[in-house]
């Protein structure tokens, strides 16, 4: 019998749009043999799914359930493609594993910790892992301008502390544009991290869980037409992503076992996507998503492709882990 599966997607962040997209095309290639997909938008002001006659039916938040005319349809197995909140930093996943129904993407406590850039590399640093220079600020906290360049240097990068896509993201080169950078945070998170700038070659490696073994695919080398890797390189085509990197076999062993690394000391599940920097051979981490980009030009994608998985493979096998994992 089928697997009806719940591609969820949406989200309550400036990454909707994107998500969506991601959405769309998990249901465009998962096997219309093996699963059953219902694409389930969720958004402040509604879950829901859209049938082919485009009539909303609402999701039943008591045990995430539809009704399609006198027919209950509940689900064997969600796949999560929502970017940003609720879907990437914990909430919907505990929403999940309270009423027992297996998902694709990493834990509540995971995604939450990940989610938080300050709490990740603070718990990263005992175990070895390198990282930026760093700067915490709350909304409300006094901002000491003089301070924040002693600790961090100029240029450096102030960012939203829990937001993705590079949305609440600014270089300061001098001091006089530090404050409008640190409001412009503020719009998308009431925490923000400033980090000290790292020169170097940047990267992004996609690490996933591929029939019962964790995986490292071949590392992306990111070279942005702008600044930086901004929301315009990542999905406007103002970047290169070369996969694989052009990086030498010292620096690839080096970030391959960080990224692993990292994978299996957090306890992740599903997929990963993690940012880098190199200072010489060594990787310095910016950050993690555990709900990556999964249109067909997105990173992660085309590293499984170039590893010889398929979209169809890769979308499968995080539903097979899933059940799995959850003894389903």
């Amino acid at each position: 019998m089928k697997k009806n599966i719940a591609i969820i997607m949406g989200g309550y962040s400036s990454e909707y749009a994107i998500s969506i997209k991601s959405g769309s095309v998990v249901d465009k290639h998962l096997s219309s043999e093996r699963f059953k997909t219902f694409s389930i938008v969720i958004n402040k002001e509604s879950w829901y799914y859209k049938d082919k006659e485009g009539i909303n039916h609402e999701v039943d938040k008591n045990d995430f359930s539809i009704f399609l005319g006198n027919q209950k349809i509940t689900f064997d197995c969600i796949f999560n493609a929502i970017h940003g909140t609720p879907g990437e930093d914990g909430l919907l996943q505990a929403y999940f594993e309270l009423l027992r129904i297996p998902q694709t993407s990493c834990n509540h406590y995971q995604a939450a910790l990940t989610f938080n850039k300050r709490d990740l590399l603070s718990v990263l640093k005992p175990y070895g892992i390198k990282c930026a220079t760093s700067y915490f600020l709350n909304l409300g906290d006094e901002i000491n301008e003089q301070k924040i360049i002693e600790k961090v240097g100029l240029p450096c990068f102030v960012k939203a502390n829990r937001a993705g896509s590079s949305f609440g993201i600014s270089k300061v080169y001098q001091a006089e544009e530090l404050d409008a950078a640190i409001k412009q945070a503020f719009l998308e998170d009431d925490e923000i991290i400033i980090e000290s700038f790292l020169d170097g070659t940047e990267i992004s490696v996609g690490v996933i869980t591929y029939k019962g073994k964790v995986t490292v695919l071949p590392i992306t080398e990111i070279v942005s037409e702008n600044d930086f890797f901004d929301y315009e390189a990542k999905y406007q085509g103002k970047s290169q992503e070369i996969t694989p990197a052009r990086i030498t076999q010292n620096q690839r062993e080096n970030a391959e076992r960080t990224a692993k690394k990292v994978y299996q000391v957090l306890k992740m599940s599903g997929y990963s996507r993690s940012e880098f920097i190199f200072i010489g051979d060594d990787p310095y981490m910016l950050e993690i998503n555990t709900t990556p980009g999964l249109t067909e030009e997105s990173i992660l994608p085309q590293q499984a492709q170039i590893a010889g998985i398929s979209l169809p493979e890769l979308f499968e096998s995080a539903i097979e882990e899933a059940l799995k994992n959850n003894n389903v």
